[in-house]
């Protein structure tokens, strides 16, 4: 039997897997609160919604909207997100170990993520990744978004690889929801931003692991035909 190995290609969700971005999201609803003359909201109570994207993040600063109302307030927290990108987040303890190991190894890695695709590009020079991330695909890339299998699907046709060549790792249900519809093993990362009404039991992902550097391990990655 042959020695377990990195997968020929590892896919990222980004907020809440490889960048703990909770930072410059909070600071973004402190600005919006600022502007109203309300009290800034603690990181702890914010942190939880940051991988359901905008919309969650509005809904968590203002919870007596209407969803309509808190809709409309996504356009300026994008702008102000814009201005804060990258100034508070750090990438989780290991993930520069973990993508300097699998390119050591000759594997290839790249992000799937529903933030926009802009925004995600910016950070890439913040970060020292845009000659290091193989395929980038954002929120607004394709006509769909995660948890549809389309983005999975697109970044290994973009990079020449099978599905069974690549591994997906994400800290929401919606990342192992498109892995398994793509029929992409999938990782759930549970040191990302969970609810916590969450249970990453029942998302059925492959494997479940604690943190990045378990990822360290050739033999913690999910080998082509493991059960959940």
């Amino acid at each position: 039997m042959p020695d377990p190995k990195f997968p020929a290609v590892a896919l990222f969700d980004l907020d809440g897997t490889l960048l703990d971005s909770a930072p410059d999201m909070v600071a973004t609803v402190n600005r919006m609160l600022a502007s109203r003359g309300r009290a800034p909201l603690p990181l702890a109570e914010v942190r939880p919604h940051v991988s359901k994207g905008a919309r969650a993040m509005s809904g968590a600063a203002f919870p007596e909207l209407s969803i309509a109302e808190r809709d409309a307030l996504v356009p300026e927290f994008l702008r102000l997100y814009a201005e804060e990108l990258g100034r508070h987040g750090t990438l989780f303890d290991g993930v520069d170990a973990l993508l300097t190991a699998l390119e050591a190894a000759g594997s290839r890695w790249g992000i799937v993520t529903n933030k926009p695709e802009y925004l995600a590009r910016a950070l890439m020079p913040l970060l020292g990744w845009e000659t290091r991330c193989a395929v980038l695909i954002g929120g607004d890339t394709l006509a769909q978004r995660k948890p549809h299998p389309l983005p999975l699907q697109e970044a290994a046709r973009r990079l020449g690889a099978s599905i069974d060549d690549c591994v997906y790792v994400g800290d929401d249900e919606r990342d192992i929801q498109s892995a398994r519809a793509a029929g992409m093993p999938s990782i759930a990362a549970l040191w990302g931003y969970r609810l916590g009404h969450d249970d990453p039991i029942s998302w059925q992902a492959e494997v479940m692991l604690e943190q990045p550097a378990d990822l360290l391990d050739p033999a913690r990655w999910p080998q082509r035909g493991d059960g959940p």
